[in-house]
């Protein structure tokens, strides 16, 4: 995810090498009071949002409404143009058939909910043309994890970090200053 960070931030960044090691290894670091800044994945790993404490996303919502507006946008323009301004005969059915509509309620419906759910895909991961990403460790987009925890927002000291981390199943525990 990229985010922006005002000041310079410290990391400690522990990486994994498989990915029910870093499942059980949130549980553990959580559980020694450590607060995760994120985990980074090659792969989507079933369970681990629901590890790192995220809340039940609202995406769902966000795409009906999306579908919604692409359905009522599909309903007024086709009402419009068929009834008011332009009534015709299409395939032997008057204006004021249901059927001749569908396929554009079909076709903007998905449209809509497309391109709105692209929007908000970037604009709620802060993506973007200018934006930099925190890369932690480049190994993280073939066959690594890693699980970054922000030292500035965290009472215990970096060592004792460090060991939990290691304890947990981390292969190397490394310093990144952003």
């Amino acid at each position: 995810m990229a985010e922006s960070h005002g000041s310079a931030s410290k990391f400690l960044v522990g990486i994994f090498d498989d990915d029910d090691v870093v499942l059980k290894a949130v549980k553990e670091v959580k559980d020694a009071g450590v607060r995760i800044h994120e985990v980074y994945s090659p792969f989507p790993i079933h369970g681990l949002d629901v590890a790192l404490g995220h809340p039940r996303t609202r995406i769902g919502i966000a795409a009906f409404l999306f579908g919604l507006t692409g359905t009522l946008t599909a309903l007024t323009l086709t009402m419009y143009t068929e009834k008011l301004d332009w009534p015709m005969v299409v395939g032997g059915k008057d204006s004021y058939s249901f059927p001749v509509y569908i396929p554009i309620i079909f076709e903007l419906t998905v449209l809509f909910c497309a391109l709105g759910m692209v929007g908000t895909f970037i604009v709620s991961n802060g993506l973007g043309p200018t934006v930099k990403p925190l890369m932690f460790d480049l190994r993280t987009t073939d066959n690594k994890f890693a699980m970054a925890i922000d030292l500035g927002k965290n009472k215990l000291d970096e060592t004792k970090i460090e060991q939990i981390l290691k304890a947990s199943g981390a292969a190397e525990v490394n310093v990144k200053q952003f």
